[in-house]
């Protein structure tokens, strides 16, 4: 058993066990939810609505095999919002990595329409508290109409300000 001013090489392996009243941690919680942007390369309105909802879907699978629940994901002609929890058991940059490579290819393969089309290599992940979802998923749900009036690199310009992430600019449009 372990005793205050005892070292822990000090300690035979066979008595680490718990004390009476201590208690494990038997699970490990996450609850991260985060707003996810990224264009197409060059911002070219390459998505169309014939391939929307199959490219929605597409990507939420791949999210399910990042046990990454997906909360809201739409997309307007050159860019995508993607609104999910992500998993505790996956890292952000490789989740990503798999929604943009995987969705790219399999966009290719849907139509010649897609022959060139790829993502820009750059994306924004944005963190949101659980009180802010509800409000982030209509906003994701509006994109359409919200683009009338706002064009991606204004829109993309002030989510950065508003999570306080300085946007290059050298580097944030290719």
């Amino acid at each position: 058993m372990w005793q205050p001013g005892l070292k822990a090489r000090e300690t035979p392996a066979n008595n680490l066990k718990p004390c009476k009243g201590d208690t494990l941690m038997s699970q490990s919680l996450a609850n991260i939810v985060v707003h996810l942007v990224f264009s197409t390369k060059g911002r070219r309105p390459f998505l169309r609505d014939e391939e929307r909802n199959q490219l929605h879907a597409y990507i939420t699978g791949i999210l399910k095999n990042h046990e990454s629940l997906l909360i809201e994901i739409n997309s307007v002609r050159d860019h995508v919002h993607i609104l999910f929890a992500q998993s505790k058991n996956h890292a952000p940059a490789k989740i990503v990595e798999q929604i943009k490579t995987g969705s790219s290819l399999w966009l290719k393969k849907q139509n010649a329409w897609y022959s060139d089309f790829a993502w820009q290599a750059g994306y924004g992940e944005f963190s949101v508290s659980p009180m802010h979802v509800e409000s982030v998923r209509e906003y994701i749900r509006n994109q359409a109409e919200h683009h009338r009036q706002e064009d991606f690199q204004t829109e993309y310009r002030r989510f950065c300000e508003k999570n306080e992430k300085p946007l290059d600019g050298r580097y944030a449009w290719d």
